[in-house]
């Protein structure tokens, strides 16, 4: 069975906000961390708690989305379930996030595209 087209374009959305997390990592290791290492007693707890929680929520988003775009473009049901949640998550980035999310989500599971993954 032929790849439906628009699954290269969600997997090049996908690839794209896994950068734009990455670039968010980046920007907290490079920017935000020497400045709450400046702080003092509860302050430098809690900032670094901070950091530290949104670190693993960008790298996790990071994951989902580099895994799910890698998932779609070789067939796989398993990309396309986590192209769903990176989906859903997405609905979050009020206005483009939101309206993205909820045309991938509408597509991913037409039966004709779950039949594609059903068959690859």
């Amino acid at each position: 069975m032929i790849r439906p087209d628009l699954l290269v374009l969600i997997a090049v959305w996908e690839f794209l906000t896994a950068l734009g997390a990455f670039i968010g990592i980046s920007a907290i290791g490079i920017f935000a961390f020497p400045e709450v290492c400046r702080l003092w007693g509860p302050a430098l707890v809690g900032g670094i708690y901070g950091l530290s929680m949104a670190l693993l929520m960008l790298l996790c988003y990071t994951s989902i989305a580099v895994a799910g775009g890698i998932g779609l473009l070789n067939g796989k049901e398993w990309g396309r379930i986590l192209s769903i949640a990176h989906a859903a998550v997405s609905l979050l980035w009020i206005p483009f996030g939101t309206i993205i999310g909820i045309l991938v989500i509408i597509y991913l599971i037409k039966p004709e595209v779950r039949e594609y993954f059903g068959s690859a």
